[in-house]
């Protein structure tokens, strides 16, 4: 089978990168190291911080963007997760650094490279027009509300949000409902049961599911602790999570899941597709699988 290269737009770091403290150099390594695994294109996605730091790694991602060269995963534009996040809703944000979601405080961290900002819309006033006015995509994350107007997309359905009522809204609910709206789906097995997955598969359109790994820089390398977000986060081989149990990120790669999809009879090629779409992008080049989505070749043009 043969497929387009897959497209990751939430992904924290792998390989023992840290985008949130990572050199330029770091970067570029970790960008040819993806590739390897048929991510042809990424969003590398801050975590919450304070805000010089940043404007510095902003700065950081995009000298490692000028820099890259055609055997690496390309660098699409950055994910902005942190700083306009809901505090019930914080998962393992950093509480300390949040900001309203205003015009004023984005302009402080403001760049042509961001692409996507996740924040709470309950507390929005004025940045989500803000953003749609320069075609930034804005998702609804970390957070309770159930009105999405202005939002294209949902951060990790499910995870850190509201969940689904029986009475009232919610995040989970309106953006189930909301043919609309693009959801970022972890399917690693651990971040949504299998019967809340089949639901989401159930409800919203294929065409509007976009799989992320939210990877933490621990996936795919060989440390076993390590500091994200101010947490200590703790890996045991099976899951990353803080001292207390909170889940800090996934330790497996967008290829892991399709394969993990696959096994359950629940993977739809239409999802590989689909942040294409959404970005408006392409890229060249294309992943061979053999008939289990393992992959067996990656070819880049």
């Amino acid at each position: 089978m043969q497929t387009k290269l897959l497209i990751e737009q939430h992904i924290h770091g792998a390989f023992g990168v840290d985008f949130n403290k990572a050199a330029p150099e770091d970067i570029l390594y970790f960008a040819k190291e993806l590739v390897k695994y048929g991510i042809g294109g990424f969003f590398p996605t801050l975590v919450t911080d304070n805000i010089m730091n940043i404007k510095h790694q902003i700065e950081v991602i995009k000298k490692a963007a000028a820099a890259q060269t055609s055997d690496m995963a390309k660098i699409l534009g950055i994910h902005l997760e942190g700083i306009f996040l809901n505090a019930e809703k914080c998962g393992v944000h950093n509480p300390k650094y949040f900001l309203p979601p205003t015009i004023e405080n984005y302009q402080k961290v403001e760049d042509p490279f961001i692409k996507i900002v996740t924040l709470a819309p309950e507390f929005d006033e004025g940045l989500i027009d803000y953003l749609n006015n320069r075609k930034v995509k804005v998702q609804a994350g970390h957070c309770i509300s159930g009105h999405l107007n202005g939002v294209q997309g949902v951060t990790h359905l499910f995870n850190a949000m509201s969940g689904i009522p029986h009475r009232g809204k919610s995040t989970s609910l309106s953006a189930l409902m909301n043919d609309n709206i693009y959801t970022e789906i972890i399917c690693d097995g651990l971040h949504i049961s299998d019967e809340a997955l089949k639901l989401v598969f159930h409800t919203k359109p294929a065409d509007k599911i976009i799989l992320v790994s939210d990877s933490l820089p621990i996936a795919k390398s060989s440390l076993t602790e390590m500091i994200f977000s101010d947490s200590k986060v703790y890996y045991d081989g099976v899951k990353a999570t803080t001292k207390e149990g909170t889940i800090a990120g996934s330790t497996a790669l967008l290829p892991d899941m399709i394969k993990w999809l696959h096994t359950y009879g629940l993977f739809n090629p239409q999802y590989i597709e689909n942040p294409y779409n959404y970005h408006g992008i392409d890229l060249p080049g294309h992943i061979e699988w053999d008939d289990e989505w393992n992959i067996l070749e990656v070819v880049l043009k």
